[in-house]
């Protein structure tokens, strides 16, 4: 018997060529999450057992959990070789070439072949709307992400990044919707309010916008840039004093804001009334 070293357990190994016994060896070792133990027993498996599509597919799963991106998506296409009429070798893949490598076409050809396999995929849908956005091709981003809305029409990601490639091509209308429709699903999520509040401010709904900031606040109280697009957006509607207080605030968080706050033209009317001086030099004092 020997042990594979470095593992969070110790797990006895026989010395013995059944690829049976190193794949159930490389699923323990996953449990553990001791992924290079777990691909050195999927290795010795596949000594013996090269065409068994679970031992590939796990080690796929291990190696991305390393962060060796390419390796795993070799994997996955070598258990797709042996099975290509399975869906998940081929979303893995895309998954990684998508987070991980940003190799956004690959990752459409692969997603392609899985929704050949599943093609009322809610995830697919997604996954390739997030690639074609990656892309900046919007028009069929928001094609995919409307597909997998069919299949799931109270997703809150889909919902939310069809607001993203909406805003992308300047359909503001569309993107608020899409923004609003997020937030009724997920009523806490910090980026619905953020990003359609970003939407308002392109319309030069200011009120609006410094709505869903300051909700947006409520969630994320210390996100220098959500207080700091409130000082703007009050400071656009003329209420000079609360646009001063989110500034003060901002500043608290990030004193680096000071040289954005010289020539932002949203605060304009503050600069010309001579107040940033006393503020900066307050924060200043406290720092």
């Amino acid at each position: 018997m020997s042990q594979v070293a470095g593992a969070k357990a110790d797990i006895p190994l026989l010395i013995t060529e059944d690829s049976r016994y190193w794949y159930r060896q490389g699923k323990r070792f996953d449990d553990q999450e001791c992924y290079a133990e777990a691909v050195a027993c999927y290795d010795r498996a596949l000594i013996n057992s090269p065409n068994a599509y679970w031992i590939w597919y796990n080690k796929g799963c291990a190696l991305r959990e390393l962060g060796e991106y390419e390796t795993a998506v070799a994997s996955f296409k070598e258990a797709s070789a042996l099975r290509p009429n399975d869906y998940w070798a081929y979303y893995n893949q895309a998954c990684i070439l998508i987070e991980d490598l940003d190799q956004f076409e690959d990752a459409i050809a692969t997603l392609n072949q899985a929704l050949a396999i599943r093609p009322n995929d809610y995830w697919a849908y997604f996954r390739r709307g997030d690639a074609k956005r990656h892309l900046k091709r919007y028009e069929d981003a928001i094609s995919d992400y409307d597909q997998a809305l069919s299949i799931r029409p109270n997703d809150y990601w889909a919902w939310l990044r069809r607001g993203d490639a909406c805003r992308h091509l300047k359909r503001y209308e569309n993107a608020i919707n899409s923004y609003e429709q997020a937030q009724a699903i997920h009523p806490q999520d910090f980026w619905s309010y953020y990003k359609l509040a970003d939407t308002f401010r392109y319309t030069e709904d200011f009120a609006a916008a410094l709505k869903n900031y300051q909700k947006a606040i409520e969630i994320k109280p210390n996100d220098e840039y959500a207080w700091y697009n409130c000082a703007c957006c009050a400071a656009r509607i003329g209420d000079i004093s609360l646009a001063m207080e989110y500034l003060e605030s901002t500043l608290l968080i990030n004193p680096n804001f000071q040289e954005l706050l010289k020539n932002d033209p949203d605060l304009v009317v503050i600069r010309d009334r001579g107040l940033l001086g006393d503020l900066l030099r307050e924060i200043n004092c406290l720092n």
